[in-house]
């Protein structure tokens, strides 16, 4: 098949070590013709996902996607993991106002969304290993979920734009903050989780796994109507993907079983949380095609 007769996929990545020669072209193939969103930042392009559909395929944190499977989105997972990371030192505090996670319960903690991946990550370590109830706490939310349908739990505050959540937690107005993305190099900050290194590694040790974040899904339609274009686009992803050198612990799972132990603990943990209406079974996230594709990276 000539490339200009190649099925076309609008396809929203973000940018990550393992996407660069394939958003470059360096990576290519014959059997299907990638047109990537210009969408910045990646926070948009989720959105649009999730309420409209509007790429053929897209990454997407994997808290954002059970949601909206739960709420009867018409989203395929594949088993295409684009960021996977330890967790444990994104729960930030105060250096002036130094806690630990038993000090957690009464205090009122920041985050960008509330269904935010990174923090049902941590909400669950918070929950299985230090015994630290997220109920117990206040939330304090900047931004609307990417699910519209879904409505935080009660006691979950939504402040204005004119607020920031690490000036919030400079000033004493938080306690606490969930940083979702690359942790600030400000002294003024510390983790709440005592040496999160040591905790991220024993973390592994008992699980098995790292927490993955991001992965790739596909509208039902497009599943439906260009099967073997997904099949392409998956080999091109895995093909990038084992080009990155990686340690065990820092792996990008591909295929289902290698993806499967990280879901469910995620599904367990959206459970415990309240953010979806019912529980979801790891194989009903995929379909037919998706579910056979496979492969360790």
């Amino acid at each position: 098949m000539s490339a200009d007769r190649a099925p076309s996929v609008e396809i929203a990545l973000g940018e990550h070590p393992h996407t660069k020669a394939l958003k470059s072209g360096a990576l290519s193939s014959s059997r299907v013709a990638l047109s990537f969103s210009k969408i910045e930042p990646a926070t948009r392009f989720f959105r649009a996902m999730v309420r409209e559909q509007t790429f053929d395929m897209s990454e997407l944190p994997i808290g954002a996607f059970l949601m909206a499977r739960a709420y009867g989105k018409p989203l395929v997972l594949l088993p295409a993991t684009m960021l996977a990371r330890f967790q444990h030192a994104m729960l930030l505090c105060s250096a002036a106002r130094p806690i630990e996670p038993a000090d957690l319960a009464g205090k009122t903690i920041g985050v960008r969304s509330y269904g935010q991946t990174t923090a049902i990550w941590v909400r669950g370590f918070l929950a299985s290993d230090y015994g630290v109830d997220p109920r117990a706490m206040r939330w304090v939310v900047f931004e609307d979920d990417h699910v519209a349908e879904y409505e935080a739990p009660a006691g979950v505050v939504r402040v204005g734009p004119d607020k920031n959540m690490l000036e919030m937690l400079r000033t004493g107005e938080l306690d606490a903050a969930i940083h979702g993305q690359r942790l600030p190099d400000d002294p003024a900050f510390r983790p709440v989780i005592p040496d999160p290194d040591a905790a991220a590694r024993a973390w592994y040790a008992k699980h098995g796994f790292t927490p993955i974040n991001h992965m790739v899904v596909a509208t039902e339609a497009f599943v439906k109507s260009n099967p073997e274009a997904v099949k392409e686009v998956y080999r091109l992803l895995a093909e990038s993907a084992m080009a990155t050198p990686r340690s065990a612990s820092d792996s990008l799972p591909f295929g289902l079983q290698e993806c499967r132990p990280a879901l469910t603990t995620a599904i367990d943990y959206l459970v415990q949380q309240e953010l979806v209406p019912q529980r979801i079974d790891v194989d009903q996230l995929f379909d037919d095609t998706t579910r056979a594709l496979g492969g360790s990276m």
